[in-house]
Order: C-alpha cells, then structure tokens, then sequence
C-alpha cells in the first residue's frame, strides 16, 4: 500500500498536512508541545487486559520487545519486535482511511553475519495495523504479536530482506510497573510516560538468516509506554538499558541526555520473583568507555560501565554487535548486550539521538 505525501510528512514530524513547525530539538520529535491530547498524570491505576491494547487520545505509544537468544551452538542472537502508534491529531480511531493513527514497526535480528534491520509502514482505521487487548493482538501487514489476554503466552513473527523469526514467548512471572505505579518521570518538568514491562519471558523458536533455520532459546522482555509529551524541548535522546542478571533478577535503567544540564536518569531493580524497586538520580551511575563508528558515520557508545551500588551492581557492558544502527525513518541504536563484573548477564541497550 502506497502512502501519500501527507501521511509521510505525518509520520516524519509527528504532524498533519499544517505548515511545517520549527525542528524540534528533542529526539524524533518527542518534545513538542501536545497540549491538544491526553495527558499522563499520577495517580492514574494501570488496569489490565484494557491496558495492553491501544489508547487513542494519546500522542505516542509503543510495544517493544526485545529477546536475547542462543542457538545450539552456543552462539548468541538477539531479536528485536517493536510497533509504534503515532496520532496526526487527537481524537478516537476510526474504521475508514480519516484515521488520525499511523503506524510503524520495526524488526531486527542480530547474531553471526551482522545486525539486519526492517520497516513496515501501515496506515490506521483499514485493518492494516493496531492492537486488541482480549485475545491480546498486535499486528503490522504480516508482522504480528499475539496470545493471551493477560500476555504471559505470546507468539512472535516477523520478517525482513535476508531474516525471519517465529518465537513462542511463556511468562512466570509478574508484570512490572515502573516509577510511581506505572507513572514514569522522564525530566523534572513535568513530562511522563505510562511505562509497564514484562520482562520475565522464557523464550523458544527458531530464526532464520539467509534461508538457513536455526533453533534458538532465551530470554525476552516487553516494554509498553504510551505518552503525548515524553520529552522536554531541550532533550535530545536517551541511552536505555534492559538486563536480565544471571541471578534470576532484572535491571532496567535508563537516561535522558540534555542539550544542556546533567541526564535525567531513572531505573527500577526487579527481583527475581517480580517484586519491584525504583531508582533515582545519584543510585545510578552510567559511563561511556569506548565508541564505535556506525555504517552512516556517526559514532555511539557500545561499552559502558554500569553501577547501582545499593544492588551491588558494578559491571562492563559490551554489545553483542557493535555495528547495530538502526537505519529507520527515525535511526537510532539497538542491539543485545553482555556485561560482567560483580554480577553477570545478557540484556539489551537502545541508544537515540546520536
């Protein structure tokens, strides 16, 4: 399905077929004002299986999982399913091509023979994409992302030039709510997302490379943020870490880079029965060690030192492919990661605005 020029400007700036708005300094556009649609508030309760599916009203929101995988040769894979809902204008979704929703995802696989990347674009209100809660479902074109209503029971497909996978994703454990209750401070003035996960996915399959097939298990984590303003005008992008520690335990941690001013950083401790702490400012500690050049030239930090003293975290992070830009509409950095020190584990690192 071909999109005309409105929808592709509408999807590059976050914006309908009005005369074009200054370039915002935030990443992606995320730190224009969104006066017009629904805000994050504290105090708001998660309520769930509603809360899995789309919120119309709302600017921007994401399902995102990410799973880190070996196959049976011991070699290390990652997998990334990732869809984006972005509003033209607020108001509710409609069955007919006046949808204000455009969709967007992407997949990427990651392991021997390097990092490959796919976008699928769809429009909303025509079935080509969006999100049912009971059964929960999302989908893209042929992309999909689907199983129980309480999404402890997933099966998750995509594919792209040159790789496929098809994995099945069973949860023990407990959704995570990050922040206050699931409310997610991302600056001190005020800007917030919704932000829940569910990171405690055993996962099997099998991926494919190159029309070769390979079995494949692991680990997978699902992050569901949904905002209208997640950034301030003056935040250029954030360096994001999911880490599933050897222990059973988990670790989510991230920062938001300001054009000016010390990173806004926040994270939560996950222990391994789902119990959840969260983590603020001065407990968190993230350093760049070394840089890596990507294939457009720019260069991004691909080993960190990560520390959480009161969890007695102190470790080197080091990405499984360093070379793992992803070359989108709008391109950032992801891919699986190793770490080891005083704890030891595998996760994942998404870095934007770089």
């Amino acid at each position: 399905m071909k999109f005309n020029v409105c929808v592709l400007i509408g999807l590059l700036l976050l914006g309908g077929c009005d005369p074009p708005a200054p370039v915002p300094k935030s990443f992606a556009g995320l730190g224009q004002d969104a006066a017009a649609f629904k805000q994050v508030t504290r105090n708001h309760p998660l309520v769930f299986p509603l809360d899995h599916a789309a919120h119309n009203g709302f600017r921007i929101e994401w399902w995102y999982v990410t799973a880190n995988l070996r196959d049976r040769q011991g070699r290390d894979w990652g997998a990334q399913w990732t869809l984006f809902r972005s509003a033209l204008r607020a108001g509710p979704e409609t069955s007919d091509w006046d949808s204000p929703n455009l969709w967007m995802g992407h997949a990427a696989l990651t392991g021997p023979g390097g990092h490959q990347v796919s976008e699928s674009l769809a429009r909303g209100g025509i079935g080509q994409a969006g999100v049912e809660a009971q059964p929960f479902r999302a989908w893209i074109n042929d992309w999909s992302l689907q199983g129980s209503d309480d999404i402890s029971h997933l099966q998750m497909t995509a594919s792209g030039k040159g790789f496929a996978y098809r994995l099945n994703l069973v949860s023990p454990g407990p959704l995570v709510l990050h922040g206050a209750r699931g409310y997610s401070e991302k600056s001190g003035k005020g800007q917030a997302s919704y932000y829940y996960s569910q990171p405690f996915y055993q996962v099997s399959g099998e991926v494919e490379r190159d029309g070769q097939r390979l079995t494949v298990t692991g680990n997978a984590w699902l992050d569901r943020e949904w905002s209208s303003q997640p950034l301030a005008a003056g935040q250029s992008g954030w360096d994001w870490f999911s880490l599933h520690l050897d222990s059973g335990a988990k670790l989510m941690l991230f920062r938001v880079r300001e054009t000016q001013g010390t990173p806004y950083r926040a994270g939560t401790w996950i222990s391994a029965e789902g119990s959840a702490q969260a983590l603020q400012g001065e407990q968190i500690q993230l350093q760049e060690l070394a840089w890596s050049k990507q294939e457009n030239g720019r260069e991004v930090p691909t080993r960190w030192r990560v520390q959480v003293p009161a969890h007695d975290v102190d470790v080197q992070v080091d990405a499984l492919e360093p070379n793992a830009w992803m070359s989108t509409r709008f391109p950032y950095w992801e891919g699986p990661v190793r770490f080891n020190g005083s704890v030891s584990g595998k996760g994942y690192l998404e870095m934007t605005g770089y």
